[in-house]
């Protein structure tokens, strides 16, 4: 279907950069049948910011230590093949991203490109697949709470992992309905200070690690006994790590400019990140040595940081790992309500998620129906597995990206008019959909089975609710 046959003419014409929220109002918004478009305030920081707060987030205090226990310094390189593979996609998803920027990212260039019933799985992966990772980051957010705590020599009663996370999870659900200019206020002003604390940390650290400040460290075996396995086996683990740039063509229908930021974000993102985590390991292994590192658990940085600086620089740690994992469940779950909105509006599920606030312009029905699951999860305290599978999810969405581009490119529809283009397209996709699609072997089985279980339960639900809509080409 060409896009100037499309019965809904509101997608056929691209929204003004700078369309102010009367404007966008008075002119389309019904909020009782569910019709509009979102408000574009995001600008390349705001999506820099949401990037490289999801990717940056708990996975640069959680897998250190894990990481260098499995695959030793080499771990770095682990990090290394992991923003490879995410640049690989990356490249990909901008091309289709600045072709359709909407909201919904890597569902939306996969229901277009493919059809319905590939984009129900992803669509309704996808915000599963969030939903188990923002509980996961808020149950995060609340272990670091009470980090602070205990480092402050301060004794609570209780663990206040679980309740800390599920109160910060209301919060910020209830702050993404009150505009997406807000949720990317906080996200920027987090990402900043985390960025500079990081950024002195590892500074100070690597310098150290060469000797500048005393004796340079003794380098150990780069790769483990085990050889390239290990290293291929934590790449697969830690790739948890690298979601965050499909976060930013989640949120596509909020960026400004989307043609010029939203390349830039996703692709700069997964730079800027990658290099933070072959850093990281560097700065780690040469601090304690891979085996002690891996002693200290997802606690390692913070040991390291006072083994240079005492207990000013574990604090300093422990507040950023509060930041990081805030600004993951932040990102979270805007981008998880994105994905239901964008279901919604396509007929997947019913319409009426994709109902529009006439106060501030954002889908509150799809935060609800987003933000509802991810405070119950957080409440079970139970969420590792799950996090787990949304990697797993995430990587079936992103092989089908490149799967897409090949798709559209072969046929060349009207209407497929990116104003990016990336670099030896179809070699660039074909060897990130390998890559995205093996990466999953080396993940655990169980996994692999809950995961594909969401797959065949999303089918079902496309087979029963949505056989009639037709979403390829219809743009």
């Amino acid at each position: 279907m060409d896009g100037s046959d499309s019965a809904d003419t509101r997608e056929s014409a691209p929204a003004p950069p700078d369309l102010e929220a009367s404007d966008a109002l008075a002119d389309v918004v019904d909020a009782d049948t569910g019709e509009g478009e979102l408000e574009r305030t995001i600008g390349l920081v705001g999506g820099l910011a949401i990037g490289v707060g999801t990717m940056i987030g708990a996975g640069i205090f959680v897998f250190p230590g894990l990481a260098a226990e499995n695959a030793g310094p080499a771990a770095s390189l682990s990090f290394a093949i992991g923003a490879v593979v995410a640049l690989l996609v990356a490249l990909p998803a901008s091309e289709l991203a600045t072709a359709m920027p909407r909201s919904g990212g890597g569902y939306f260039f996969i229901s277009r490109g493919l059809g319905t019933g590939p984009g129900a799985i992803v669509g309704l992966g996808l915000w599963l697949g969030l939903v188990f990772a923002s509980a996961f980051y808020l149950v995060g957010l609340g272990s670091y709470a009470g980090q602070v705590f205990l480092e402050a020599g301060i004794a609570l009663p209780i663990d206040p992992a679980v309740p800390l996370g599920v109160a910060f999870g209301v919060g910020l659900t209830a702050l993404s309905l009150f505009g997406t200019e807000n949720t990317a206020a906080l996200q920027n002003a987090i990402v900043i200070v985390l960025l500079v604390i990081l950024t002195l940390f590892l500074s100070y650290g690597s310098l150290d690690a060469l000797g500048v400040f005393g004796a340079e460290s003794t380098p150990e075996r780069f790769f483990p006994p085990g050889g390239a396995l290990p290293v291929l086996q934590t790449a697969a683990l830690v790739f948890t790590s690298y979601l965050g740039f499909a976060q930013v063509a989640t949120v596509a229908g909020d960026i400004k400019e989307p043609s010029r930021n939203l390349p830039l974000a996703m692709v700069g993102s997964v730079i800027l990140v990658g290099v933070f985590y072959v850093v990281t390991i560097f700065v780690a292994t040469s601090a304690f040595g891979s085996a002690r590192l891996g002693q200290f658990g997802e606690t390692a940085m913070v040991e390291v940081a006072r083994s240079f600086i005492g207990f000013p620089g574990a604090l300093a740690i422990v507040v950023a790992g509060l930041l990081a994992t805030f600004s993951s469940a932040n990102a979270s779950i805007l981008s998880a309500s994105r994905a239901v909105y964008a279901v919604s509006r396509d007929g997947i599920i019913p319409e009426a998620a994709s109902r529009l606030n006439l106060a501030y312009g954002t889908p509150h029905v799809a935060l609800g129906i987003a933000g509802g699951p991810i405070v119950v999860l957080a409440a079970t305290g139970q969420v590792e597995l799950l996090a787990e599978v949304a990697s797993f999810l995430h990587l079936v969405m992103y092989g089908l990206i490149c799967v897409a581009l090949i798709q559209l490119r072969r046929e060349r529809p009207d209407w497929y008019t990116p104003s990016f283009r990336c670099p030896a397209g179809f070699t660039v996709a074909a060897v990130g959909g390998l890559a995205s699609f093996a990466l999953i072997a080396f993940m655990q089985p169980a996994s692999i089975g809950i995961g594909a279980a969401i797959m065949v339960a999303a089918y079902g639900w496309y087979r029963y609710y949505a056989t009639d809509v037709e979403l390829k080409g219809d743009f």
